[in-house]
């Protein structure tokens, strides 16, 4: 990079993204309207096919990936990617922006079309506008721009929408991984546009441990509990004794990381759903049975400064304390799966080229925060073996997963600005 890069304003490529605006009102929009609920996984291969005919008219090389064989791909619902890639007129490194194009279930509380991409003043509402589909919009902009500005730059740019962020990303980012999409020799600085607000530089994340415990009983007839065993008092007591003695020991630990918000920076757990006794699948009134199963499945965030076989081993032992003492009690648990956390430097070349941006576009300093759930930065780390990724993006976390979840225009302008600078710095000799 020049000294007179360094000191040049951004003003043109600036204006190349201000006249965008309403064509990242209506990116955005086209692709909240395809809605990629996960689960099941619907219409990944739709917007993967709107991605594809938008980037490749821009001349990016666009390849479509399927994960198949990757947890929840199947005929009827195929795990769809795709990477494009435009190269450069000279050689040089490669700036990858990956985003998530799945979205999670509705739910209720909307005053909205979830799926409509409203436009209400300088807000855009729907399921995953926030998180993070307003994100990938501002990081095509972005780099479009750039590369209207900039055509004889050095190096190559990558995007990717990839799936199933939201079940643990192995259908998306991770098969990507395994299949060198990520190797440090073809991608060399990764930003990740979740939605962290415009101004905060994220390096990680805590780690998660999800597991799923039974309990098992006897069954009897409803009216003569005495000659059954409920499993799901038994059940009862196992969070019992996580009131008492699990998140009492949680809420006392705290991290180092910079994890927001505030009390995230406490191990957590989320008792995630809790199933017993009889399905009630029919309209009329249920059979009077003792029920001799329960289960419940629990989400365990965890921090820097644990390790996940001691999280696992905690539960265990609180599990095994009332084998002991309780009658009758059994229990069963299953691990159904394990994230490690992870960060990255704040010396990394991605970290220091982006905050530079943040403070000459938006005139302040970073902030360096940590996430409080997983993302696919994992991937990229664990498997990708790619130290050098960051997750940047416009949008409040808080509105992910929310009933009336939008994102903001003049924060996905602000952020494509970032993300333009960015590639200035990185890709212009």
């Amino acid at each position: 990079m020049t000294d007179a890069l360094a000191t040049r304003p951004m003003d043109a490529l600036a204006r190349r993204i201000d006249d965008k605006r309403d064509d990242l009102i209506a990116l955005t929009q086209d692709l909240v309207r395809i809605p990629t609920l996960n689960p099941p996984g619907q219409y990944y291969r739709d917007i993967c096919d709107y991605l594809e005919r938008r980037l490749s008219a821009r001349g990016f090389a666009c390849t479509l990936v399927r994960a198949e064989g990757a947890p929840g791909d199947s005929e009827t619902y195929p795990r769809w990617n795709i990477v494009a890639r435009r190269e450069g007129a000279h050689p040089g490194e490669c700036v990858h922006f990956n985003s998530h194009h799945d979205v999670v279930e509705v739910g209720a509380g909307w005053t909205r079309d979830p799926f409509g991409g409203a436009l209400e003043g300088d807000r855009i509402y729907g399921r995953g506008t926030c998180d993070m589909k307003g994100g990938l919009a501002a990081s095509i902009i972005a780099a479009e721009a750039f590369l209207e500005q900039h055509p004889d730059f050095a190096g190559a740019v990558e995007i990717s929408a990839t799936a199933d962020e939201e079940s643990g990303g192995y259908g998306g980012v991770a098969h990507l991984a395994k299949e060198g999409w990520f190797s440090p020799e073809r991608v060399q600085h990764v930003i990740i546009p979740e939605p962290l607000d415009k101004h905060r530089i994220c390096l990680g994340h805590r780690g998660g441990w999800w597991a799923e415990i039974k309990t098992k009983g006897e069954i009897a007839h409803g009216s003569m509990p005495f000659l059954g065993d409920c499993a799901i008092r038994h059940m009862g007591a196992v969070l019992d004794a996580f009131e008492e003695t699990l998140f009492p020991a949680m809420a006392a630990r705290v991290t180092e990381m910079p994890v927001v918000p505030e009390g995230a920076r406490n191990s957590t757990m989320n008792i995630n759903s809790i199933h017993g006794g009889q399905a009630e699948e029919h309209d009329g009134l249920p059979a009077h049975c003792v029920p001799d199963s329960c289960r419940i499945v629990i989400d365990r965030r965890f921090l820097m400064e644990e390790t996940v076989e001691g999280v696992q081993e905690e539960v265990v032992c609180l599990l095994e304390d009332l084998k002991s003492r309780r009658p009758n009690f059994e229990y069963e648990i299953r691990e159904l799966n394990r994230v490690i956390p992870s960060m990255t430097e704040k010396s990394a070349p991605v970290v220091t080229t982006v905050a530079e941006a943040i403070r000459e576009v938006l005139g302040q300093d970073a902030t360096y925060v940590a996430s409080p759930g997983s993302y696919d930065q994992k991937h990229i780390d664990r498997i990708g073996k790619l130290k050098n990724c960051i997750a940047y993006g416009p949008g409040v976390l808080e509105l992910a997963h929310k009933p009336d979840e939008w994102i903001g225009v003049t924060d996905m302008l602000d952020s494509a600005r970032v993300m333009a600078r960015s590639l200035e710095r990185l890709l212009l000799r």
